[in-house]
């Protein structure tokens, strides 16, 4: 069949992926109508494909968790939550942590007392901390040890309650283990939640220099899920196996980057319940060490920002390993370079190389491509993901432009966010009639392939971590002697891009980059520190009305270091 075929195919014949016109808010989407309604209800959807749940389910340094191990888990830090902190419906809760297996818990914990999931960046300063507390009206936080120490500066003014986890444990009046053990039921708590509730708040870095939270609704998250879950469906249809091919293995996920973001969370967590997936969690990004869990745990999916498959792939290498076991080699927050994508598929032959486009604002739900769609344009992002789905290539006056001409990619769909928290200004202006104005500019071919070739937002992609060049500018402005500054990306061999800037001092001062890095550090974010810096006493470039001309501050100071090289 056609991806086109397969798609109806699917659609009319198999229930679970029936599609129903739905209202939601006033604006008419195609939905999904038999899903599960809500994030937590996942769970017991994926019950019978994690063998009646006592399947292997999350792997982590020598720990192993049971899907009956970790379920019962969730129930009782679901009932400790109500009995014992006495949380209950609507309530925003906190997680502020690296990538445990009991953040998986709490999610769906959270979730299914009514809560709504705060995820926090486990790199944020106290600063950053304490404008998304406030920001979110979060008044617990379940955090480790190193969020802990973070926190504790904010624990009195903001009237927090914090509990610890792991090595956050002692550090607090109450603990994840004591809550989860001294539970009065390990059965799943009966809470009414409409599919149109808020499941989560995920904050993104925008053009306004603080992050924007992103309000997800259950609906979206599991019609993003369900989309996903979808392609594996149509996937045999397009390309039939051979009759005398064995059964496919059981699906499992390597998660390489932070559970805070929607790369890890939705494609792998989320998805990993109805799919029936296993989950391996590493400690810290180590390629070597992420060869030979791939090797050893048989690892199918893999799925990181570029600068990990490329690592990925260079110590594979080195350890004369072809990981057969992948199956699906994805890339997710920034692009892939194109002259890496046939590097992989010569790496790793056994696995479909794949790329994919997504927001926090459409739960990462998106635009992608695998195999030799991908190969063959590895400059593209890829097709829109069915069936729910629909997409609208639109000029500055939001009318659509012909195929083959540069327009913002613009999206509508189930999985759309429902507002940027206390933002209506930003919600007006982003989401417009149901539609949600991306900010990302592309091509559309006749084919349906998308190329996205430029960025509205000022916002600098680090490794698949956005940036906001206005964060990084408001801390650099702290500096007594910069008068002006001015911050934009940098190409980088390994990260794809990082944090350069521009400043004006005052008149007589000297300033290295060393001492701004020394300045910056407790206000900024590690990852946010500029790693490149000109300084000057001259006035910052400016256009026509006067505004500082970032696009030509920036060429200029590469022309500079491409000249010093």
């Amino acid at each position: 069949m056609t991806p086109e075929e397969a798609v109806r195919h699917v659609v009319t014949t198999d229930p679970v992926f029936a599609v129903d016109n739905v209202d939601i808010r006033g604006v008419t989407v195609k939905a999904f109508r038999n899903i599960p309604p809500t994030v937590p209800a996942l769970m017991a959807a994926g019950w019978a494909r994690h063998g009646e749940g006592q399947l292997e389910y999350i792997a982590y340094e020598g720990e192993s968790y049971s899907y009956e191990d970790f379920t019962r888990s969730v129930h009782r830090l679901a009932h400790a939550m109500r009995d014992t902190l006495g949380m209950g419906q609507g309530d925003r809760v906190a997680i502020a942590m690296r990538n445990y297996p009991e953040l998986l818990m709490l999610v769906l914990a959270v979730s299914s007392i009514g809560g709504v999931v705060v995820f926090v960046n486990a790199w944020w300063t106290t600063q950053e901390l304490e404008y998304a507390l406030n920001d979110s009206g979060a008044k617990a936080v379940f955090a480790d040890g190193p969020r802990i120490a973070r926190l504790k500066p904010l624990e009195e003014s903001l009237a927090l309650t914090l509990i610890g986890v792991r090595d956050g444990e002692y550090q607090t009046e109450h603990s994840f283990s004591h809550l989860r053990d001294s539970a009065a039921s390990d059965q799943p708590l009966e809470v009414r939640i409409d599919t149109d509730d808020d499941f989560a708040v995920m904050y993104s870095s925008g053009t306004t220099g603080h992050p924007k939270g992103v309000v997800q609704t259950h609906r979206g998250a599991v019609n993003a899920v369900f989309s996903w879950l979808m392609q594996s469906v149509i996937a045999p249809l397009i390309d039939p196996p051979a009759p005398d091919a064995p059964d496919p293995p059981r699906p499992s996920a390597l998660v390489v980057t932070p559970l805070f973001h929607v790369t890890a969370t939705h494609p792998l967590f989320l998805l990993s319940l109805p799919a029936g997936a296993k989950i391996t969690l590493m400690h810290k990004w180590d390629a070597q060490e992420a060869v030979r869990l791939i090797r050893d745990n048989q690892i199918t999916r893999f799925l990181g920002v570029p600068t990990q498959s490329a690592e990925l792939m260079e110590a594979a290498k080195e350890m004369g390993e072809t990981l057969p076991s992948i199956d699906y080699l994805g890339s997710g927050g920034a692009k892939r370079p194109a002259a890496q994508v046939a590097q992989l598929a010569d790496a790793f032959p056994n696995a479909g190389v794949a790329t994919g486009w997504g927001m926090t604002e459409t739960n990462a739900l998106g635009i992608g491509m695998i195999g030799d769609d991908y190969r063959a344009r590895p400059e593209s992002a890829g097709k829109l993901h069915p069936p729910v789905q629909e997409l609208r290539i639109l000029d500055d006056h939001g009318k659509n432009v012909p195929n083959g001409t540069l327009g913002e990619i613009t999206v509508k769909g189930p999985h759309i966010m429902r507002c940027y928290l206390n933002q209506p200004e930003a919600t007006a202006e982003t989401l417009q009639d149901g539609w949600l104005r991306t900010g990302d500019l592309g091509v559309l071919d006749d084919e349906g392939f998308i190329t996205i070739l430029d960025r509205k937002k000022n916002i600098i992609i680090r490794g698949g971590e956005n940036i906001a060049c206005l964060d990084v500018e408001g801390a650099l402005h702290r500096h007594p002697d910069v008068l002006e500054a001015v911050a934009f990306s940098v190409p980088d061999a390994r990260l794809g891009e990082v944090v350069g800037a521009a400043l004006q001092l005052r008149s007589g001062a000297a300033l290295t980059s060393q001492q701004m890095t020394g300045f910056l550090d407790g206000h900024l974010a590690q990852f946010k520190i500029p790693a490149h810096l000109w300084v000057q006493h001259e006035v910052l470039t400016r256009g026509a009305t006067d505004k500082i001309d970032r696009r030509a501050i920036r060429a200029a100071c590469l022309d500079k270091q491409e000249a010093q090289i």
